[in-house]
């Protein structure tokens, strides 16, 4: 047994700050872990972006729910709440959009691995974690799919909801064409194959927006398009790729925290 379930399953919150010299700011995280001494090691990782979203995707209750159904291995999770600057820390490293942004997201990636992930380890005292996974909802998905797909060595799993992969180097009235889509260039232009596992996640209601007027909207072509470019790499469905369309779903934290279920025993199941 990883814990006791004789009672009732709450989830402690502790917020801690990060004074980031990578980022120029201060960053807060919210730490989420089941009470005292109801989780036994090894313990399971969940880094979150976006963590200012925490209430509205209703994660507290999805984690004690899940617990109090003994569906979840011992999960530590850390939202990490994004900054004024979101717009410029989030998005793909090294690689800015056509109108610039994510200009810092290089910076982004380097805090998560050289200060944020070793604060976890030194307050947690925690050495290892048996499965990390990075997570997010639109930016902050494409975000952590980036984060991930670089970083394979400290990550198992890349999480993404509804996620920007849409984000381009062109303008679509300057020439765009798909091969304008940042992510899909990464993964394309890898060399080998990361040591990952991928969740994906759509809503039909995402937006209206269809560049290619083939009746499907942009996030979905999208999100599918990023997983021909996983299967062309190697990678196997379902063993390796997961995705989720959700009908009606749109593209807020109401559908996103109805999703997470799904992700979370996925992931992290027993």
């Amino acid at each position: 047994m990883y814990y006791s379930t004789d009672f009732e399953m709450k989830i402690a919150q502790e917020q801690f700050t990060i004074t980031s010299k990578i980022l120029d700011r201060d960053v807060t995280c919210t730490l989420l872990i089941p009470e005292d001494g109801a989780v036994a090691e090894p313990l399971n990782l969940l880094l979150l972006n976006d963590g200012q979203e925490l209430e509205n995707l209703n994660l507290v209750d999805t984690l004690e729910n899940l617990y109090e159904r003994n569906c979840l291995k011992p999960l530590l999770t850390v939202a990490i709440h994004a900054g004024e600057g979101r717009l410029q820390e989030y998005g793909v490293a090294g690689k800015p959009d056509f109108k610039k942004r994510g200009a810092k997201a290089d910076l982004y990636t380097k805090f998560v691995k050289t200060e944020l992930l070793p604060f976890i380890h030194e307050h947690t005292g925690i050495d290892h974690f048996e499965t990390t996974a990075f997570a997010g909802c639109s930016l902050g998905g494409l975000t952590a799919m980036d984060v991930a797909w670089n970083n394979p060595e400290l990550f198992d799993i890349a999480g993404a909801f509804s996620a920007s992969f849409w984000w381009r180097s062109k303008d679509l009235a300057k020439g765009y064409t798909n091969d304008d889509r940042i992510m899909h260039n990464v993964i394309k232009n890898t060399a080998g194959k990361p040591e990952l596992k991928f969740w994906l996640q759509t809503g039909t209601k995402d937006e209206t927006a269809d560049r290619n007027k083939n009746g499907i909207i942009d996030s979905i072509d999208d999100t599918i398009d990023i997983i021909k470019e996983l299967l062309a790499k190697g990678y196997q469905r379902p063993a390796d790729i997961q995705y989720l369309e959700v009908l009606g779903g749109t593209h807020d934290t109401q559908t996103w925290g109805k999703a997470m279920p799904k992700f979370l025993t996925w992931a992290f199941g027993k």
